[in-house]
């Protein structure tokens, strides 16, 4: 089979489009015929080194496709079935092994590429408008980048929970991205702050470094600040006091691994999400479909913000 591997972390550069042995299912893993991977700011911080891994390694954490093998112990999924997974590193591959307890089950109705590019981002977007903060109807939302895949997927599921969406975009085709997708209010990221201080309930920030204090002073006073990721480069340490100073704030740095790890509450991300695909209440865009073998290109695309909706590797 093929797959994409690095021997070290570093630029776009490191990612080989490499032959390797077919894998084989242990105990308790299942391998999968990947249909589709999902590409994630989440793979560069892999590939980069700004999240350590063992090398060589092969990336790629999100992805969906048909059982092919069981390795001994598995219960509750049969060759055949279809199935996505997350956080499991390995799934830009044609074929990649998952901890059967990692898959969840995808419904007839939603094809294998949107549950691919909808399980990682979608559930993260599930995690932070129902666990992080639970967005409630007359909620001020802000929601940065939000033509991106990502950013898409908060702004429908704040406005699907009846919240006051504004969104932040760069360029006008952006900016229509972000109507599309349900935002009441477009800003600049110039301007935001200034536009918004002191009104937010909450702020949900992917962009870091740049938009960090901005994001803060939009927020009203006990407002809760979600820094979710940092696509901008890493915010730099900061001073407590300044939460205090800036109305007694409240600052968030999760992970959808901590918001997954019990098996009942993976499942119960999933199924809500993809059963708001199923019934069209959530949208999935998927940007762009790249071959396996130019996993360097949409990374390059990705880190350059070239793209807007999801952006996936197809074996």
């Amino acid at each position: 089979m093929h797959a994409v591997v690095i021997a070290a972390q570093g630029g776009p550069e490191v990612l080989e489009y490499a032959e390797r042995p077919d894998p084989v299912a242990g105990p308790g893993e299942v391998v999968v015929d990947v249909a589709a991977s999902g590409v994630n700011f989440i793979d560069i911080y892999h590939r980069s080194g700004a999240y350590p891994v063992d090398v060589p390694a092969s990336i790629g954490s999100e992805g969906a496709g048909v059982v092919s093998a069981l390795g001994p112990g598995v219960s509750g999924v049969a060759v055949g079935d279809k199935v996505g997974w997350v956080n499991v590193l390995g799934s830009y591959a044609e074929k990649a092994v998952v901890p059967a307890d990692r898959l969840v089950p995808v419904p007839a109705e939603v094809p294998a590429d949107v549950a691919a590019a909808a399980l990682l981002q979608g559930m993260t977007a599930h995690f932070l408008t129902r666990s992080t903060h639970e967005v409630k109807p007359g909620d001020q939302v802000l929601v940065h980048a939000a033509a991106g895949g990502m950013g898409q997927l908060l702004t429908q599921l704040a406005k699907l929970y009846g919240a006051t969406v504004h969104a932040t975009v760069s360029t006008d085709a952006k900016a229509k991205l972000a109507l599309a997708a349900g935002a009441d209010e477009i800003h600049t990221y110039d301007g935001f702050a200034d536009a918004l201080r002191g009104r937010m309930d909450v702020v949900y920030d992917g962009v870091g470094a740049t938009t960090f204090d901005g994001s803060l002073a939009a927020l009203r006073a006990r407002g809760l600040m979600v820094l979710y990721g940092g696509a901008s480069g890493q915010v730099p340490p900061m001073d407590p006091q300044l939460l205090n100073r800036s109305g007694s704030l409240f600052l968030t740095r999760p992970s959808l691994v901590h918001y997954v790890a019990a098996r009942d509450e993976l499942l119960w991300r999933a199924e809500e999400l993809f059963g708001w695909i199923a019934r069209g209440e959530l949208r999935i865009e998927v940007s762009h479909r790249y071959p396996l073998a130019e996993a360097r290109q949409a990374h390059e695309d990705l880190a350059a913000r070239r793209t807007t909706g999801k952006l996936l590797l197809i074996p």
